[in-house]
């Protein structure tokens, strides 16, 4: 999996929502403003409430060395607003739990509390991590398996084309297997040509 450096993921989006870009994270110098996102309230979802500092400063130390997963920085206008993951599916959350395809690559996205809400920001943001992830012509199709009760989530994964494949049980969770290609993508987005 190629680790790229700084993405643009759209120049300026409907509404006037601004550019989105992200860079990768760094465990350390990121630490402590995504400790303060993985462990708001409204993070319940990233199931890191309890975490401490170290502990995540560990989480992403082992995911910057590990060659099946990346983590970055989304920014908004040059502002750090969102937590991407993108990782391998057939080595990483849903090994030996779905049928993996060639062109499968797997997304985690958190968008930063906030206490003054944009309409449409978050479904920017999960369009601008779509975006990003298909800018790699090796990815056919994109892979997430959301808590089963986090109906937010749902919603918008529908808006930008993911369908539900089934129900799976992981560890920590029950999942809806879902996937969206890029043609299901293009379809529910209108092709993003901005």
């Amino acid at each position: 999996m190629s680790r790229p450096g700084t993405a643009a993921t759209g120049t300026n989006r409907p509404g006037g929502l601004g550019a989105f870009t992200v860079r990768p994270l760094d465990p350390l110098a990121d630490a402590e403003l995504v400790h303060g996102w993985v462990t708001h309230p409204k993070a319940a979802f990233w199931l890191m409430g309890g975490a401490k500092l170290q502990d995540v400063e560990r989480e992403y130390m082992a995911i910057a060395a590990h060659p099946h997963h990346d983590a970055f920085i989304g920014l908004h206008d040059g502002e750090p607003v969102f937590l991407m993951e993108r990782y391998d599916p057939a080595e990483v959350e849903l090994k030996g739990l779905y049928e993996a395809e060639p062109g499968d690559i797997g997304m985690h996205f958190l968008v930063a509390p906030t206490d003054t809400p944009v309409h449409g920001f978050t479904r920017a943001v999960i369009t601008a991590v779509m975006e990003t992830l298909f800018a790699d012509p090796s990815v056919r199709r994109v892979v997430v398996e959301p808590d089963v009760t986090n109906s937010a989530v749902h919603a918008l994964n529908k808006a930008v084309g993911f369908d539900v494949l089934r129900e799976i049980a992981k560890p920590e969770k029950n999942a809806l297997l879902s996937a969206c290609t890029r043609e299901q993508f293009e379809a529910a987005t209108g092709g993003n040509d901005r």
